[in-house]
């Protein structure tokens, strides 16, 4: 078991060449009894969950609520346009991010990674680097498992709940786990994993969760779309050799400090940031009446 990423890292590295989602399963038999047959099973079923949540997804309808929807068709044709500014591996993940959180407003099955209201960062970034690594199923199933490892950490030690922590604790964790997990199936090393958690975390800090109407759609959708190309970039930079002057625990514990010094209006309850602006308050009457 590991406490810390740092201790991540370092037992990955001694016990299994580097290999986090090898110390993932095993982490996963010790805590749950489950056998490894067991565990990797479930994962695949959640890995079919995800890859069908991108592809359900991508449709023009709208949520119950009328505030989102199509707007990952929106993104998948100007892609095919070719006249994108963004390199086209960047913005199939915001499309894929797009895609799932739109189908979890429409009530749609969702893998929570870590929640439903960051769901479209793990499987947008997963399903991307599928197509541009050529990933095999084992290494897809390696990828959430990496991701799992980080998440793990990252819940315990600070918090992957919008209502305690604000939406850094979502979309901040669901975007550093991917960002960890990609650096990982691309060939980077554990240590390298972590240091892209801590550029997506550094990053995000003090990020507040102020969902229009308390619903999972304004500004969750776009932000599961912004958080899936953070992962992407801060994985490029943690590839490319570059180092967080924070060690990764700290910027951890630092975003654990932050959530907890956020007004309780900042914090899931609909009660300030975009939920209190003018049109917010108006989509909440028109949805749920004065």
């Amino acid at each position: 078991m590991f406490y810390s990423i740092k201790e991540l890292v370092e037992q990955a590295d001694q016990r299994f060449d580097g290999n986090i989602a090898e110390l993932m399963i095993a982490t996963e038999t010790e805590l749950s009894g489950r056998s490894r047959e067991e565990i990797i099973h479930i994962m695949e079923k959640n890995l079919q969950v995800m890859k069908n949540s991108v592809t359900d997804g991508l449709t023009p309808s709208k949520s119950i609520s009328g505030l989102t929807g199509g707007d990952a068709v929106k993104m998948d044709n100007y892609l095919k346009s070719g006249k994108t500014l963004s390199d086209t591996t960047v913005l199939t993940a915001v499309r894929n991010a797009i895609a799932v959180n739109e189908l979890n407003a429409k009530m749609g099955l969702v893998c929570a990674t870590p929640t439903a209201g960051s769901a479209g960062c793990l499987p947008a970034v997963l399903t991307t680097a599928i197509d541009k690594l050529n990933l095999s199923e084992k290494e897809q199933l390696d990828f959430l498992f990496t991701a799992g490892a980080f998440g793990l950490v990252i819940g315990n030690n600070a918090s992957i709940s919008g209502a305690e922590g604000g939406c850094q604790a979502e979309v901040g964790s669901a975007s550093a786990m991917s960002a960890a997990a990609l650096v990982k199936a691309a060939g980077g090393s554990a240590f390298q994993a972590s240091q892209a958690v801590a550029f997506v975390i550094k990053n995000m800090l003090g990020l507040i969760c102020d969902p229009v109407a308390g619903l999972v759609e304004v500004p969750c959708v776009k932000r599961n779309a912004l958080g899936s190309s953070f992962a992407l970039v801060a994985a490029d930079m943690a590839l490319a050799g570059i180092e967080s002057q924070i060690p990764v625990d700290e910027v951890v514990d630092a975003m654990y400090q932050v959530g907890a010094s956020l007004p309780t209006a900042f914090r899931e309850t609909a009660e300030g940031g975009l939920a209190a602006t003018p049109t917010g308050r108006r989509l909440q009457a028109k949805i749920f009446g004065e």
